[in-house]
């Protein structure tokens, strides 16, 4: 693995030591470098209201999608439902992973804003502001509809090949269908879950275009409020965006590193 290891390690490195040394004041554009903590303390307020906001988007969508998720590979891999439904289930699932997030909160925004394709249907003047509203409900329904099909698709995968035998052989002792559920499939599906789940939240809360496109102008999460400051005319706020990016990567790896403690804790793992 090393020889494509090595390089991502560097590209990523030199990224991530870039945006740390910028939010530090060690790397201006303009001035004379500097050790502060001025980018970081000049939107307090802000940096804090994005951080919070940010990570209830991503923990609502990831939940969302981990539980539909679940009961999709469930379904995919026969234990609800038949073959055919199975089938038609993971067909479905399948068709939906490589849909860019782009095109799906476009999609989201035609079919869920107030004068959109869901409210004619219904015959309503509007839909309540789900598009642009308070609650961020079509961000975190598009990330939750994206997700729950990649998350599918890993606990799928680990299903197939790990749960036909250990099912036959509860059954044969005895065991119950809901009991081989409860005691063989959601504990062998656990470590896929984590692990799929982990990578959803993460991808979540760094990714912007669907916060910009279907979130509110303000507050905004951490990955808008970023690349609103980078791609200001004002060059003295690349630091604060380079502030909220070094945010975003440390709740990123602090998230994978305790899903990491998770999958370590679980038995099915070990």
């Amino acid at each position: 693995m090393l020889p494509a290891l090595l390089p991502v390690v560097l590209v990523l490195g030199a990224g991530a030591g870039t945006a740390a040394l910028q939010s530090l004041g060690l790397m201006p554009l303009v001035g004379v470098p500097r050790l502060s903590l001025d980018a970081y303390t000049d939107q307090g307020a802000d940096l804090l209201t994005a951080t919070r906001l940010s990570l209830g988007i991503a923990a609502a969508a990831t939940a969302l999608a981990a539980a539909v998720g679940l009961v999709t590979a469930l379904a995919v891999v026969g234990l609800l439902g038949g073959r055919r439904s199975g089938r038609a289930v993971g067909g479905v699932s399948v068709l939906t992973v490589p849909v860019p997030h782009l095109v799906g909160a476009a999609s989201m925004g035609l079919l869920l804003a107030d004068s959109g394709v869901l409210a004619r249907w219904l015959g309503l003047d509007s839909l309540g502001g789900v598009v642009g509203g308070p609650l961020w409900l079509a961000v975190v329904l598009e990330y939750a509809w994206k997700e729950s099909a990649f998350i599918a698709l890993v606990v799928a995968g680990t299903l197939a090949t790990r749960v036909s035998s250990f099912d036959e052989t509860a059954a044969l002792l005895g065991a119950g269908r809901r009991q081989r559920l409860r005691r063989v499939t959601l504990p062998l599906s656990q470590p896929a879950l984590i692990a799929a789940s982990a990578l959803s939240f993460v991808y979540a809360l760094g990714s912007y275009e669907v916060a910009f496109l279907l979130g509110r102008v303000y507050p905004e999460p951490l990955p808008v409020l970023a690349y609103r400051l980078f791609t200001s005319v004002d060059l003295t706020t690349r630091p604060q965006a380079a502030a909220a990016a070094v945010v975003t990567t440390t709740l990123s790896v602090t998230v994978l590193l305790l899903a990491l403690a998770a999958l370590r804790r679980s038995p099915a793992w070990r």
